[in-house]
């Protein structure tokens, strides 16, 4: 008997989702990672280092809520944020400085950068380089309020967002974040104009307000853009505030395993075919079986016949000499 197991491709995305670490956003994105974690988790933040001479120091900015939360001087140990100091760690990797923020508030949720002092004709100078965006979920009055919670669209079809703000138009920065398979920043409004769109999507998005409701439709879905969307807010000198999210998983192509009546009665014929000449092979070998040994006896009978003839031949011969 042959057994078929089909495991389909959703149920697979939703066993290993859980297991993937936040990672780039890619080219195809915009240039933010993104960092999604639960309240009292840990995080890791990497500043990458550069190797000019010219450098003065390197910090870790907090630019909401506007303070540096660790600067590295070229010179002497790391200067930490008082606020920060019981629940921090620091490292030097030979091409980063890691930061590590433990025991994760919702105060927490911000947008971090990464910039470095660097003297420029004698003078020195601040340069913005890598961009964190860091989500931390928890249960509060202040999140918002995103629905669906699930869909699950066929590869081809569109999804609508829906997200309650909590603020007016003109205070705040809207966004739309992929949180888990490949974090990135999606769409990022700031007062009522689109400001940033992720190249992966192009043309496939729309966005609509009315009040302190935003939709976005994400159209011509593909199984690559299965992901949890988180939609978040960036109120003035606050942390970000953010909603639970939107999972998104893409139906892809019906897969082998699942056929149809048709497919089904096809199948069933070419096993039930394959199996008649199975049994008809088996048959065939044991007739030619059965010829061959009774044809076995009458060929030892013939070679018996022939001795016999054969002396009888030898005897006549010797007593007509013997006359």
């Amino acid at each position: 008997m042959l057994w078929v197991l089909c495991v389909p491709k959703t149920f697979l995305f939703l066993l290993l989702l859980p297991s993937f670490p936040a990672q780039d956003g890619g080219g195809n994105e915009l240039s933010a990672d993104v960092i999604s974690a639960w309240e009292g988790d840990s995080i890791s933040i990497s500043c990458p280092m550069n190797a000019s001479q010219n450098q003065e120091g390197m910090y870790l900015r907090a630019v909401r809520q506007n303070f540096d939360v660790i600067y590295f001087s070229k010179e002497g140990p790391p200067v930490i944020n008082p606020n920060f100091s019981n629940r921090i760690e620091y490292s030097k990797e030979v091409e980063n400085h890691r930061v590590t923020l433990h025991r994760l508030q919702q105060s927490d949720s911000e947008i971090y950068v990464c910039s470095e002092i660097v003297k420029i004709n004698d003078h020195p100078k601040d340069l913005d380089g890598k961009t964190t965006i860091v989500l931390v979920k928890a249960n509060s009055k202040r999140t918002l309020e995103q629905s669906p919670l699930y869909a699950n669209p066929e590869r081809g079809q569109s999804v609508n967002i829906t997200c309650v703000l909590k603020s007016s138009p003109r205070e705040e920065k809207f966004y739309l974040l992929r949180t888990h398979v490949q974090p990135a920043t999606v769409l990022s409004v700031s007062n009522l104009n689109v400001s940033e769109v992720s190249p992966a999507f192009g043309n496939r998005w729309e966005y609509s307000r009315e009040g302190n409701r935003v939709v976005i439709t994400l159209h011509d879905l593909q199984e690559k853009d299965s992901d949890n969307y988180v939609c978040a807010e960036g109120v003035t000198d606050s942390p970000l505030l953010s909603a639970s999210g939107t999972m998104v998983l893409v139906k892809g192509v019906e897969q082998a395993c699942e056929l149809s009546s048709g497919g089904l009665y096809a199948l069933v014929t070419v096993v039930a075919l394959l199996f008649c000449a199975l049994v008809g092979c088996t048959l065939c070998r044991l007739d030619v079986k059965k010829y061959f040994q009774k044809k076995k006896p009458n060929v030892v009978y013939e070679d018996m016949s022939y001795n016999s003839r054969r002396n009888t031949l030898v005897r006549s011969n010797t007593y007509s000499r013997g006359e």
